[in-house]
Order: C-alpha cells, then sequence, then structure tokens
C-alpha cells in the first residue's frame, strides 16, 4: 500500500466521526422598512463571517436591494447590486471589510457592514465619506470591527 492511500484510510474514520471539514455558514441579513434600530435598516446590520460563508439577504418588506458601497470592498472583490424585491445570497471569500447599502434607502441610512476574517482593508472603509444618515449609522458598525 502506498503512503497516500495508507493516510486516506486512517483519516477517513476521522472526517466522519468528526462531520468532515467545516461546512460555510448561511447568515441570514433582512432587509426592513421597520427594525429595532428604526426605520429603513438591515438586520443585522453587521455580520462577522468566515471565508467561504454566504450572506443571504431577504427583502422582508418590499422596495429594498442589496449593493455594494464604492471603495468598501476587500482588493479584488467585484461590485455587487442585487434585483429589487429578489433575495440575494453573496458568498464572501476574500477576508476584509464588506460595505452594503439598499440603494433606494441609503439617504436614510440603510446600510450594513460584513467582516470576513481580518479587516484588512480598514483604512480603506474608514476614508469613504458617506453623508448623513448613512455615516452616523456606519460609525458604530466600525465599531464593531476586531
Amino acid at each position: 500500500m502506498t503512503r497516500l492511500p495508507r493516510l486516506a484510510a486512517l483519516l477517513l474514520p476521522i472526517l466522519v466521526a468528526t462531520g468532515g471539514p467545516a461546512a460555510a455558514e448561511t447568515f441570514e441579513v433582512q432587509m426592513l422598512n421597520k427594525g429595532a434600530e428604526g426605520a429603513m435598516v438591515f438586520e443585522p446590520a453587521f455580520v462577522k463571517a468566515a471565508p467561504g460563508d454566504v450572506i443571504r439577504f431577504v427583502p422582508t418588506d418590499r422596495s429594498h436591494n442589496a449593493a455594494s458601497i464604492e471603495g468598501m470592498l476587500p482588493e479584488g472583490v467585484a461590485p455587487f447590486r442585487s434585483r429589487m424585491n429578489e433575495a440575494f445570497e453573496l458568498t464572501v471569500e476574500e477576508e476584509g471589510l464588506y460595505g452594503v447599502k439598499c440603494q433606494p434607502h441609503f439617504g436614510m441610512g440603510m446600510v450594513a457592514l460584513i467582516q470576513v476574517g481580518a479587516p484588512a482593508n480598514l483604512e480603506a472603509v474608514e476614508a469613504v465619506k458617506l453623508k448623513g444618515k448613512a455615516a452616523a449609522r456606519l460609525e458604530p458598525l466600525l465599531a464593531r470591527v476586531d
């Protein structure tokens, strides 16, 4: 028996007993007209995830979407924008911070922040200047980053 099959034969029972490699987690974020933090919110507005996890945005109320905020994505991550009134899944592969907005309600402060692993792009995210309620709602979310 060569080394590789022997190693596989030894590891297979361990993987089966422990449930195998860690599976990606799915986080559900509701898009709401009214939530615990007021009007036009994502709940939760802050998610701490690991690379490979899925963030599922659910338009619980009508007229919402999820879109990236310019300048608030890890390097190499393409901007995204969901369709209005449709659930949207974002698989987060790169470490860093992902800024998210609801386009129609951005001016009303409808923002969310996703931290994936280490916040590699924290300085770039902090350099983005938001206005009004969006800036006010983002500030406590940034305070949760570690």
